[in-house]
């Protein structure tokens, strides 16, 4: 008789800026999720799959839940806060402190709505004294029945295997959502334009990235393998577009190269990509602009 599998979905959930697209790159082995050292890095719920001979977990990361400004800060709110109703375990990943601040006291007042077990993953161990973790771990179990505290480090790749042990005990019983192979349901189109923001949020100064969006207008595949890819960087100030620009086209040079590195890895293939740069005043607060550059409202 076949050994029963293990399968369901796992929301990870927590602030901004606090390692989630990290995290959940390392878990699955791959990178899928955007990273960098901007809050507010993910915008949209991106769906992963990590499979093993014990089952399968279906990863949701979400953008972190955060006081938003714009309609696009409550899409992404609403986005993460819809998640966690749908899925059989919460992980909600903090970095160590004595203090809880009043955006992860949010967070438990989210959670304390919610029935599926919660778990919490204490990020960035490796930055702190061994000593001092079993305090930081007694700070939240105060506030909070957890189904299980587990310290990570998700860059140094610490004490994920335990962690992945333990998600695995809370799913329950069932049929592999997607074939092994699957590692997300994310179009390749959609992980380019991803890739793209995601140089351009590590090249750019402070007050531009929270104001771009990225759009692939055409990736075909040529009869060689070779991709051309087109793409518009969208920013909400004419000012900001000299800056994406750059002098004499520099600093787009440098994205689309930076970005090219990573689609050619991603697609196995050479890449010919194209960037230009458009427009679009106070795009995040428009809801036609939101829906065309795929942020789903609810």
């Amino acid at each position: 008789m076949e050994q029963q599998k293990k399968s369901g979905f796992v929301a990870l959930i927590g602030r901004p800026n606090v390692g989630k697209s990290t995290l959940m790159n390392h878990l699955i082995g791959q990178k899928i999720a955007i990273t960098s050292d901007k809050p507010q890095t993910t915008r949209n719920r991106i769906q992963t799959v990590y499979t093993e001979e014990r089952g399968q977990i279906v990863f949701l990361d979400t953008p972190g839940i955060h006081k938003a400004k714009n309609r696009l800060g409550e899409y992404m709110v609403e986005a993460a806060e819809k998640t966690l109703k749908e899925v059989d375990v919460i992980l909600w990943l903090v970095e160590p402190g004595a203090y809880i601040g009043a955006g992860e006291q949010h967070i438990l007042e989210v959670l304390k709505q919610v029935k599926s077990p919660v778990i919490l993953a204490i990020n960035k161990m490796d930055k702190v004294e061994k000593e001092k973790v079993f305090s930081y771990i007694a700070v939240y179990e105060k506030q909070y029945h957890f189904a299980e505290i587990v310290p990570v480090s998700a860059l140094k790749n610490i004490n994920l295997d335990t962690l992945k042990d333990v998600l695995m005990e809370y799913l329950p019983y069932g049929p592999m959502y997607y074939d092994e192979d699957t590692v997300t349901d994310q179009p390749m189109r959609q992980i380019a334009a991803e890739i793209i923001r995601e140089k351009a949020l590590r090249c750019l100064k402070e007050e531009i990235p929270h104001g771009i969006a990225v759009t692939v207008e055409k990736m075909k595949q040529r009869k060689d393998g070779m991709f051309d890819i087109e793409a518009e960087i969208v920013c909400e100030k004419d000012s900001h577009k000299g800056i994406v620009i750059g002098k004499g086209g520099a600093m787009l040079k440098k994205i689309g190269s930076s970005a090219r590195y990573d689609i050619e890895k991603m697609t196995e293939s050479r890449v010919n990509l194209k960037l230009w740069v458009k427009v679009r005043k106070e795009w995040r607060d428009n809801e036609l602009y939101l829906k065309s550059y795929g942020y789903r409202t609810f």
